[in-house]
């Protein structure tokens, strides 16, 4: 079956800011569709929940961006040590990723997440104790940003102080726009990340702490379990994917029930539904889009359609989290939804392996912003709201005004709205057995 490849519009600023219309006509048109991406790449899109969920799963699609036939895949990777950039849990397939997965897991465990909640807590509020005397603020630069970068800089063990340099030096290799990345600006970025991991790691061997990127260090040098570059990988990958999602997944969370203010009431006064506001706000505009890749490893097909070897495959989650199919009213934002086995956080061995901890930060920010930012409203109109051009979808700032108060009581954490003390297990229809990592 041959497609002429349809352009996704990242030059027009209504697609930018709600891509979900053209979308949709995606998906009417057929299950799986040759798209061009920003950058140029093109990419097979499965748009359908059902062929999606079986294609996270399937063997003969590879995460290995070197399985892919298209050279500027890895062409817009860092050229200076490309093999140790690519060497992380995100683009590795079994046996190396079994491996590299069971040496992180146990961190991100339901129990062992649960226990940070008061920790999380203790951030958000302070991070409110800042602006809730002004009656406005940034809501992402301000709060939905260092909120997952203080969380996981703890939890490696990385000097919060340095957020703002690897913020900078993410931001260079992540970003997507219409026009490929300059390889200079990538090379440089990475050539500044690899040297700060490098020098924290050499830090951490002569004085460990009780922190995650320590005991990589011990797997590394003791157990030999990780090679140098593997370790610098592991590193690279979990500071970076410990925030970058989840600052989207609170700042869209809070966009949404800005605009739709039946539903920012409903869960204003009850506040039980929070567990699944954040399933339904994952679903409706999660933070990855369009989705999920992977590369042919052979010709494929899927729904009738025959998928080259070499060709890259994008699960587009967003389109299929909207399939009618799977979801009633799909485009409609609903809290209350109960039925949610989304897939934004993936499926199979790469369901995303901080999904537990991505829910406990959403639900603690967003639950958070509701008790302390009363009379809350957008400071723009929406339609002046930027969002991120592509991959990684969420506003880049958020305005807001408020009814200026106090600080948080000082006496205990809140106590968490009842139902959510196991809400990091939120049950989904398919099993949590691997994640995009």
């Amino acid at each position: 079956m041959s497609q002429q490849p349809v352009p996704l519009p990242y030059t027009d600023p209504a697609f930018v800011a709600d891509p979900f219309p053209f979308y949709r006509q995606l998906r009417e048109e057929g299950p799986v569709r040759c798209a061009v991406l920003a950058g140029g790449l093109e990419a097979w899109l499965v748009t359908r929940y059902e062929d999606g969920l079986a294609a996270l799963s399937d063997p003969r699609l590879s995460s290995d961006v070197r399985d892919a036939s298209d050279p500027r895949l890895v062409q817009q990777l860092p050229t200076a040590e490309r093999e140790s950039f690519m060497r992380n849990m995100l683009r590795a397939d079994p046996p190396d990723h079994t491996r590299l997965r069971r040496l992180v897991s146990k961190a991100f465990t339901a129990r062992r997440v649960a226990e940070l909640r008061p920790r999380v807590q203790a951030i958000a509020d302070g991070l409110l104790d800042t602006v809730v005397p002004t009656g406005h603020a940034d809501l992402i630069g301000d709060f939905a940003l260092p909120l997952p970068v203080t969380v996981i800089s703890e939890l490696l063990g990385v000097p919060v102080a340095d957020r703002h340099d690897f913020q900078r030096w993410t931001d260079d290799m992540t970003r997507r726009a219409v026009e490929p990345p300059d390889p200079a600006v990538v090379d440089g970025a990475w050539r500044h990340m690899r040297s700060y991991l490098t020098k924290l790691l050499e830090a951490k061997r002569a004085r460990p702490g009780d922190d995650l990127l320590s005991a990589l260090i011990v797997a590394r040098d003791e157990e030999q379990r990780l090679d140098e570059d593997e370790l610098i990988a592991m590193a690279f990958l979990l500071l970076v994917a410990g925030y970058i999602t989840t600052v989207n997944l609170i700042g869209g969370g809070i966009t949404a029930l800005l605009a739709h203010p039946d539903q920012l009431r409903m869960l204003r006064d009850d506040p039980a539904l929070l567990p699944d506001a954040i399933e339904e706000f994952l679903r409706y505009d999660g933070p990855v889009n369009p989705g999920i890749a992977r590369f042919a490893r052979e010709d494929v097909e899927i729904a009738g359609v025959t998928i080259p070897r070499g060709a890259t495959v994008l699960i587009a989650s967003a389109i299929a989290d909207r399939d009618p199919e799977r979801f009633p009213d799909p485009d409609r934002l609903d809290i209350g939804r109960r039925d949610n086995g989304h897939l934004a956080f993936g499926h199979g061995i790469h369901y995303c392996l901080g999904a537990p901890l991505a829910r406990l930060e959403g639900q603690v920010a967003i639950a958070t912003v509701l008790r302390r930012l009363p009379h809350l409203e957008l400071a723009v109109p929406p339609g002046e709201l930027r969002w991120r051009p592509g991959g990684l979808r969420g506003p880049e700032h958020l305005p807001v005004t408020f009814t200026p108060g106090g600080p948080a009581p000082a006496s205990t954490t809140p106590a968490p709205p009842p139902g959510t003390t196991v809400d990091t297990t939120t049950p989904q229809p398919v099993p949590p057995s691997g994640g995009h990592a």
